[in-house]
């Protein structure tokens, strides 16, 4: 656990890492805490807004329940189940059950659609499958593709000859059950990369990822856990976002995380449920706040919304929505880097350090982070190259699930190379540029989206916004903006000239979008974050049709 100094420095220095041969997540977020039956675990509470609430030492006999059915069904050390569910108690139950049982827990939003589905199932070769009525015709649909597949379990039916019923399973198992002795090293989790640069690809974790992840989460959190703290996101627990930096890390300390969830994200009820459960820690995807800022006076209209954290990351914050955190919520928000395969290893902490504008932070405690060039070679301040994290690490996957040469291929020396391109300033600071994949190249410029995205909606007509490199026969590429409108907002000429003057002021005559197109919605990955390569591939597609 992080300690409190008066510096970033102290933090950095002072911090060491205490991973133990032998180590269980399931046993560690919940186990250890159910001595104490009354001790709160997780508040749950479904669309309809009823709420029940669950206890560590309940918790603790519905995974053992479910562990042992599981045992029954010829689940061995090592065999992966898949968990389709959303933000509700049975997610809880079932990563406990598949941590104990010393299987690898498959986390699935449930949002695929049955071909994402399938890929994700037929890759892991999933035994097991846990879902609910809501999802399980799509995995029916499929299931005659999924060989390696014995048994879906349905938390709130089944029983029939497709499927297992997940409440007379638990009602026949003991709550008895010993978790396997695993080590540190063993695996644990395969969670799928969002995709935007390829094929999703399986990320597997050991045991210790949910150690490493610690420091990352304490320190954005202004050194959770806190007297009083109490964890929600709307991220979904299918994701790293949610499941890593939220859930787990909660547990681990003790601390009652809420489950509330939609389909849709309601800003106007993100900001009722916070002040209605007293909500302490969030993490806030960009996309989330960009969208909670449309809602006007919140501190006015939620008195009561009292939020001691709120850690971002996924996408660039960019310095207005930072300067409407602090105007309007009264708190300063700590961005942080990270990814599925070594997550949480840049961010901020303003009681430790100075806020950066469109800054990352600086290296997380416990990490070695630096900005290299393809040899892996360090470079100097203010050198654009890729972001490399330095191995060993706890956070850092084991390898890509069946895939030896891809992991190899992200390694320089000890380097894990992330593919994103950024710089570091003399202070330490990591500033985001983009994707290597999202580098525009116009007329012998090197251009990152990021920066023109965090200009973009500074603009006081600009709710979100997108910047890519549009074919050009003279420059190569030219900066293109894809915007969504706030709303009472037109799409027009003279909004888009205005738009263009706006950013060719803040920045530079070469990177001010000189196309702009304005849509109803940008694509967005299932995590929030937009799909550049979507509208890449749509441009340049329109740009070849007219050709």
């Amino acid at each position: 656990m992080l300690e409190r100094k008066k510096t970033y420095k102290e933090v950095y220095d002072s911090f060491r890492w205490e991973i133990p041969e032998f180590y269980n997540i399931g046993v560690d977020v919940c186990d250890k805490w159910a001595e104490d039956k009354h001790r709160l675990c997780l508040i749950y509470e479904d669309e309809a807004g009823n709420i029940e609430k669950f206890s560590f030492w309940e918790i603790k006999n519905l995974s053992n329940q479910l562990a042992n059915a599981l045992r029954e069904l010829g689940v061995a050390r090592g065999e992966r189940i898949a968990i389709l569910l959303g933000q509700v108690p049975e997610t809880v139950v079932s990563h406990v059950a598949a941590y104990k049982l010393g299987a690898i827990a498959l986390p699935l939003f449930t949002l695929f659609g049955p071909e994402a589905l399938e890929y994700r199932l037929k890759d892991s070769a999933a035994k097991i499958l846990v879902t609910d009525s809501d999802n399980v015709e799509k995995v029916l649909s499929i299931r005659d593709n999924l060989g390696e597949l014995r048994h879906i379990i349905v938390t709130d039916g089944g029983g029939d000859k497709e499927t297992l019923s997940y409440k007379a399973l638990l009602g026949k198992a003991s709550r008895k059950f010993t978790a396997e002795k695993t080590k540190a090293e063993d695996p644990a989790l395969l969670i799928y990369t969002s995709g935007t640069t390829g094929p999703p690809k399986g990320a597997l974790h050991a045991h210790r990822v949910l150690l490493g992840h610690l420091p990352g989460v304490e320190f954005p959190h202004n050194f959770f856990p806190q007297k009083g703290d109490l964890f929600w996101t709307p991220a979904d627990w299918a994701w790293a976002g949610g499941l890593l930096d939220v859930l787990l890390p909660s547990l681990h300390h003790g601390i009652p995380v809420v489950a509330f969830r939609v389909r849709k994200f309601d800003p106007e009820r993100a900001f009722y449920l916070v002040e209605k459960h007293g909500i302490r820690n969030s993490f806030m995807p960009p996309t989330a706040l960009k969208m909670m800022r449309e809602v006007s006076k919140p501190l006015k209209r939620f008195p009561e919304f009292n939020i001691r954290s709120i850690g971002s990351g996924g996408e660039t914050l960019g310095e207005e929505v930072l300067r409407w955190g602090r105007e309007e919520l009264k708190i300063t928000i700590n961005e942080f880097y990270g990814m599925t395969e070594v997550n949480l290893v840049v961010g901020n902490c303003y009681e430790v350090m100075e806020i950066k504008p469109d800054s990352m932070g600086k290296a997380i405690p416990g990490h070695i982070v630096d900005i290299v060039d393809e040899k892996g070679r360090i470079l100097s301040p203010g050198e654009t190259g890729e972001v490399a994290v330095k191995g060993p690490d706890p956070v850092m996957l084991l390898e890509y699930w069946g895939k030896p040469e891809a992991t190899k291929e992200k390694f320089v020396g000890d380097w894990w190379l992330t593919g994103d391109l950024a710089r570091k300033d003399e202070d330490g600071y990591f500033y985001f540029l983009g994707r290597k994949d999202d580098l525009i190249s116009s007329a012998g410029y090197r251009i990152g989206p990021s920066e023109i995205e965090a200009c973009l909606i500074k603009h006081p007509a600009v709710a979100m916004a997108a910047a890519i490199g549009s074919p050009d026969e003279l420059r190569g590429e030219i900066v293109k903006a894809f915007i969504q409108l706030k709303v009472g907002y037109q799409a027009t000429k003279d909004l888009s000239t205005e738009i263009q003057e706006f950013v060719k002021k803040r920045l530079s005559a070469h990177e001010y979008p000189r196309e702009i197109e304005f849509l109803k919605e940008l694509p967005l990955t299932a995590t929030g974050k937009i799909r550049r390569a979507d509208l890449r591939k749509l441009e340049i597609e329109r740009k070849r049709s007219k050709t």
